[in-house]
C-alpha cells in the first residue's frame, strides 16, 4: 500500500503541474476546477489497478468514485464554458498562482482521497458498513447532481435575473451541492473502514467538509451573493446554511 501511495502522490502533482502549463497556454486558470474532479477518478482508477485487497471494496471505491468525479468535471466544464473566469484567479502571477492554489489543490486532493485508497487494501469492511457508506453517497450525489441541475435550470431563464433561487433542494438548505458533496466523501469513507488504519483516514472527509462549510466553498460563495442578490439575506435568514432543515417560519426571521 505504501508504494501505491507514493505512485498516487507523483500521479496527482503530475496532473497538477500538466493542468498548470494548460492553463496558462489558454491564459484561464480556473482550468484547475474541471480537473478537480477528475483527478479523484484518475486516483482511484490507479488505484484499483495497482491494488490486492478485497474485490468488493475495490470494485465499489472505483466506481463510486469515478461517477462523482465525471460527473463534476462535467458540470463544471460546462458552466464555466463560455463564461468569465472566477475572480479567485485574476490578477495572480504564475508563481503565486501556482503555489496558492494549483499545489495546494494537488495536496488536498491526494489527502481527500485516502479513504478511496485505503479501501482498496486489506480485508473488507463489515457488510453493514458497505451498504451504510453506499447509501449515504447515493443520498449525497442524489443531493449534489439535483441541486446543480436546478440552479443550472433557474439561471438559464433570463426572467431569474438577479433573483435567488429558493424552491426545490434549495428550499431546505442554502447549498445543497456542497451538502452532497460532504455526504458522498462520509459515505466513501466507510468503505474503507475495515482496520484501525483505514479508519484514521476520517481526516479526509473532515478535511473535504471544512473546506465546503467553512473554507473555499460555502462562506466565499455567500459573501459574493449577498454584494450580488438584493434578496439574499433574507433567503440567508430562513434557509438553513448547510444541512437541510425546513425553512424558518415568517415568526422567527
Amino acid at each position: 500500500m505504501s508504494s501505491g501511495l507514493v505512485v498516487t502522490a507523483v500521479l496527482v502533482l503530475a496532473l497538477i503541474v500538466v493542468t498548470f502549463v494548460v492553463g496558462a497556454l489558454r491564459k484561464r486558470f480556473d482550468t484547475i476546477d474541471t480537473v478537480w474532479g477528475l483527478g479523484f477518478a484518475l486516483v482511484a482508477v490507479v488505484t484499483f489497478a495497482r491494488s490486492d485487497g478485497d474485490l468488493t471494496a475495490r470494485i465499489l471505491s472505483t466506481v463510486l468514485t469515478v461517477v462523482w468525479g465525471v460527473r463534476l468535471a462535467v458540470h463544471i466544464g460546462l458552466r464555466n464554458r463560455g463564461g468569465d473566469e472566477d475572480k479567485r484567479y485574476q490578477g495572480r502571477g504564475p508563481l503565486a498562482m501556482f503555489t496558492r492554489f494549483y499545489l495546494t489543490q494537488a495536496v488536498l486532493l491526494w489527502l481527500i482521497s485516502l479513504p478511496v485508497q485505503v479501501a482498496q487494501y486489506g480485508d473488507p469492511a463489515p457488510a453493514a458498513l458497505y451498504w451504510i457508506g453506499g447509501l449515504l453517497w447515493a443520498v449525497g450525489f442524489a443531493f449534489e447532481a439535483i441541486g446543480d441541475h436546478q440552479l443550472q435550470r433557474f439561471r438559464r431563464d433570463p426572467a431569474n435575473k438577479g433573483k435567488v433561487l429558493d424552491t426545490g433542494l434549495w428550499r431546505y438548505t442554502r447549498h445543497p451541492n456542497y451538502f452532497g458533496d460532504a455526504c458522498v466523501w462520509w459515505g466513501l469513507y466507510l468503505l474503507a473502514c475495515h482496520s484501525w488504519l483505514a479508519a484514521a483516514t476520517v481526516v479526509s472527509p473532515l478535511i473535504m467538509t471544512a473546506l465546503l462549510a467553512k473554507g473555499s466553498g460555502k462562506p466565499i460563495l455567500e459573501r459574493q451573493l449577498l454584494d450580488s442578490r438584493p434578496g439574499y439575506a433574507e433567503y440567508v435568514a430562513r434557509t438553513s446554511g448547510f444541512f437541510p432543515l425546513p425553512p424558518k417560519p415568517l415568526a422567527d426571521r
